[in-house]
Order: structure tokens, then C-alpha cells, then sequence
């Protein structure tokens, strides 16, 4: 493991965790206003250059009200996994600590956040956009059994383990598996280099659709057809990124299959599956995460500036923040 790969040795690090549409950005930037604080943002789609309002990403204001690490920072069409976000994670967290800053890991991504927080030990085998473009035409024609077939053939608990489901998970492991010539790893957890504490926001889920939903809407009068363009004549219709909820979307209207107001149907159906999956990661039952009503931004704060407290003393008051940071 090369010394950039390797986690943080020193400093604390805070977590705000939760769906989409539930308020991290609102709380980070309410964060910052009481505590010396930089925001590590963990969510797979903010991460890429050009596609800011699709993605919801942090406005201008709140870029200037807090610094955030890895947002904006990869073309849409560079390959990019788990690992290298892992290792532009721990740099991220590093510099923080560097500068007597807290890091702030701010997740909708649950791989991404629990990556981070188990410490992960992942495969860094790189994307192979050929093999990908393969695999996904096979699982569009024939199938996403027809990948558990080929997976099985070499791991077979993988291949059991997915499932039929995550047809991503799947050309994943295929990759590992034709680039290293074995079966995918287990997954090893081990000492994330740091100590940490995670706040998760809560809302009704009936709430959290309406908020999305809403959001949804905004994105069109915000000039999402604009910017789906510029992807579209820039890096063609094909990378990854651009088959996220929204843009894929947004992509049928420029086409002309679809109207404005198909898209945002089905741009709400599936923010909504989106939502669930990302509650599925992080869970109520988790007894690592503080949850905290959201619609609460006052218990909200309160909540993060203890844990902040807990894990630098003197941290949580404004008077000892500075100097408390300073001091580690």
C-alpha cells in the first residue's frame, strides 16, 4: 500500500449521513458558522465536473460558506471507483487535519461513507470501459441473469451473493475477476486511521419524497436541459454518469422521446427508489448514528456540535473551537 493510500493517523472526523433531499448541505453550512469545519462530500454523482445542477450540488454560497472536498472535481466520463474515491477521501481528510480543520464527511452514498468509516480494504483494479460496454449491451439484450451465469462460472459466491439485482455490482465483480484472474476478494474492514462519531437526519419518508419531488421540478426552471445538452455534446450519450436519475431523464426529453412533464414523472418514481436505497444503508437500528429530526435545524446543530465535542474536547463551544483544533 503506497503512503497516499494509507488512512489519516491523526484527528477526529464527523459524519452527517442521510437520503437525499433530507438537508445535509443546509446543516453543513449551518455547522460552519460555529465550528472550524470542512465538508468531504460522499456522494457519488456531486463528484463530477459539470453536472451541478442535476446532481443538486452545493450552490455558490454554500461552496463560499464552507469548503468542500470532492465536489466538481472529475469529468463525467473518467472512469472512477470506489478505491480512487477512497484514496481522494483519506487525502481529503489528511489536508483537513493538516490545517487544524474537522472534517465534516457529508454521505448520501452509503458505500462511500461506510468505505470510509470501516476502513475498506477494496481492489484497486481500474475500470475497463470495453469489457463494461460488453457486459451492459449483454444484460440489456439477454438479461441480468445472463451476468450471473458468467460470474458464477468463476466465483460463485459472488455471483450468489449479488444477485440479479445490481446489475452494476455485477459487471464490478466481473471486472475484478477477468483483471486479477480470482474471485473477488471478501470484504476486509479494518482501521480507518481515524477516530468518528456520525449524526444522521431523519424526515418522514412521505416528507422526503415531497421535498425531492420538489427539487425534481426545480432542476428544470434551474436550466437542466441546457446542461444535459452540453454532457450530451461533449462526452457523447454512452459514459455512466449520465444514466443517473435526472439526467438519463432529461437526456429522452432533449432526444424527443419524451415531454418535460414524462421526465419528471419518472425522474420522481425513481428518486424515490433512490431514497429507499439509501435508507437501506443507513439504518435506524444502526447504534453507530445519532438520529436527529431534521425539520429540527436547531436540535440539528445542537446534536453536531456534542459529537464534534466528544471528539475533540472543548470542540462543541464556540470559544474552545479554534483553539481546541489547534491543540490536536
Amino acid at each position: 500500500m503506497s503512503a497516499a493510500d494509507r488512512p489519516a493517523r491523526r484527528g477526529p472526523l464527523l459524519a452527517l449521513l442521510g437520503p437525499t433531499a433530507s438537508g445535509k448541505t443546509e446543516a453543513a453550512v449551518a455547522l460552519a458558522r460555529e465550528l472550524p469545519i470542512e465538508v468531504v462530500a460522499a456522494d457519488s454523482r456531486q463528484l463530477r465536473r459539470g453536472m451541478r445542477i442535476g446532481t443538486a450540488a452545493p450552490t455558490d454560497a454554500e461552496l463560499d460558506a464552507v469548503p468542500h472536498h470532492l465536489v466538481g472535481t472529475v469529468e463525467p466520463d473518467a472512469p472512477w471507483t470506489l478505491a480512487d474515491w477512497l484514496q481522494a477521501a483519506r487525502s481529503a481528510v489528511a489536508s483537513c487535519h493538516q490545517r487544524a480543520r474537522l472534517p465534516l464527511l457529508v454521505a448520501g452514498t452509503g458505500q462511500y461513507a461506510w468505505a470510509l468509516l470501516e476502513g475498506w480494504r477494496v481492489p484497486a483494479v481500474p475500470p475497463d470501459p470495453a469489457l463494461r460496454s460488453e457486459l451492459e449491451g449483454l444484460a440489456a439484450r439477454a438479461g441480468a441473469e445472463t451476468l450471473v451465469a458468467r460470474l458464477a462460472r468463476v466465483d460463485p459466491a459472488s455471483a450468489a451473493r449479488i444477485g440479479v439485482r445490481n446489475v452494476r455490482r455485477l459487471i464490478r465483480a466481473i471486472e475484478i475477476v477477468e483483471a486479477t484472474g480470482a474471485p473477488v476478494p471478501p470484504l476486509e474492514r479494518g482501521d480507518p486511521g481515524f477516530a468518528w462519531r456520525a449524526v444522521g437526519l431523519s424526515r418522514p419518508r412521505a416528507e422526503l419524497y415531497a421535498r425531492a419531488d420538489g427539487r425534481a421540478a426545480s432542476l428544470y426552471a434551474d436550466g437542466l436541459l441546457e446542461e444535459t445538452r452540453r454532457l450530451l455534446h461533449r462526452h457523447g450519450s454512452s459514459f455512466p454518469a449520465l444514466a443517473s436519475v435526472g439526467y438519463r431523464e432529461a437526456a429522452r426529453v432533449v432526444d424527443g422521446e419524451w415531454s418535460v412533464e414524462e421526465a419528471l414523472a419518472r425522474t420522481r418514481t425513481e428518486t424515490h427508489r433512490l431514497i429507499r436505497q439509501q435508507e437501506s444503508w443507513f439504518r435506524a437500528s444502526d447504534p453507530r448514528i445519532r438520529w436527529v429530526d431534521a425539520r429540527d435545524g436547531g436540535a440539528v446543530t445542537h446534536a453536531l456540535r456534542e459529537e464534534a465535542g466528544r471528539l475533540v474536547p472543548g470542540l462543541g463551544t464556540a470559544r474552545g473551537a479554534a483553539s481546541a483544533m489547534a491543540m490536536r
